[in-house]
């Protein structure tokens, strides 16, 4: 057992995996869950947790680990609400893929001798709410850490268990550093990936349905990202929206060159570019990020049994 007490504020996807994770490899003594939904409260009480709270800060009295697992955009009014009820020396972390904003809303509600962790897990599937987790979804998944200048060795060391614990594998990355980094490994691929559902929409009004009854696997594979929580993906590009246009104009940049290849029929620079970009492809399965290592059970599936499958 590395924490006593749990806190998890918010019961999607995220807090559900890491609720039977921690229950499946003895990690965690209590776990405490809040949602701002009774019905998602009703769900996770029956599933995963051993309290559920009606509020967030009943959930975190006498927790030594809270996880703030709620939209970036709410963050903040979570951490007001719940400052004054943390523990002395209890650690918070969160879940979001966009650090610089979590950073800038949550810190100032902390008080002296709390330890603020923040993290973001690179797992996930399109599904979301309590029934959607599985204890396996982490493994040999990234998950990062961008620990604040001072922060305490113990601390980290004992959040870095955990995670590992889990299944995880752990990197530290500097905030503005991580910001970056994911707006181009998942930020702008769910924007294109919503983009691109956007056209077939626009062709299936004008194609009597064509586009959408003989998608292919290709199409059904790149855009599946796109049936992700739109809340989450709102916030996400509101909070990292530096990082997400510079990184979009590159990619406009790169389909710029790409579309003139094309027109003008140069397939030597064709078959040159995707070459490189299949070398490239190749790279991130070797680097262990091209598989699942979990299937993503159909919401509603209590058990949290796992198979690999193909993302």
């Amino acid at each position: 057992m590395i924490y006593q007490r749990v806190a998890l504020i918010g019961l999607g996807l995220i807090a559900s995996s890491m609720a039977h994770a921690m229950r499946a490899n003895g990690l965690a003594g209590e776990i405490v869950g809040y949602a701002k939904s009774p019905e998602t409260r009703a769900v996770a009480k029956e599933l995963f947790c051993d309290r559920v709270t009606e509020s967030a800060a009943e959930a975190v009295r006498g927790a030594d680990l809270v996880v703030l697992a709620v939209p970036v955009g709410v963050m903040g009014e979570i951490a007001a609400e719940i400052g004054q009820h943390l523990a002395p020396g209890a650690t918070v972390t969160d879940v979001g893929s966009v650090k610089q904003a979590v950073v800038d809303a949550v810190t100032p509600h902390l008080p002296a001798g709390v330890h603020f962790i923040p993290g973001h897990p690179m797992a996930g599937t399109e599904y979301s709410g309590p029934r959607s987790g599985f204890a396996t979804l982490f493994q040999n998944r990234w998950w990062l850490l961008t620990p604040p200048e001072g922060c305490d060795p113990e601390a980290l060391a004992r959040l870095r268990q955990l995670i590992e614990g889990m299944g995880a594998k752990v990197d530290l990355l500097d905030v503005g550093h991580h910001d970056l980094v994911v707006a181009v490994v998942s930020h702008v691929p769910h924007a294109i990936a919503y983009t691109m559902v956007g056209v077939a929409d626009h062709m299936r009004r004008v194609s009597q349905s064509e586009v959408i009854k003989y998608s292919a696997a290709g199409f059904r594979d790149f855009t599946r990202i796109a049936a992700s929580d739109p809340v989450m993906w709102r916030d996400v590009f509101l909070t990292n929206k530096d990082a997400v246009l510079d990184i979009l104009g590159r990619f406009a940049e790169e389909l710029f060159v790409l579309q003139r290849a094309i027109r003008m029929g140069d397939g030597e620079h064709l078959h040159a570019y995707f070459t490189r970009t299949r070398a490239i492809r190749r790279g991130i399965i070797e680097a262990g990020q091209g598989l699942a290592c979990a299937w993503r059970p159909r919401p509603g599936r209590r058990t949290s049994t796992a198979r690999p499958v193909r993302w």
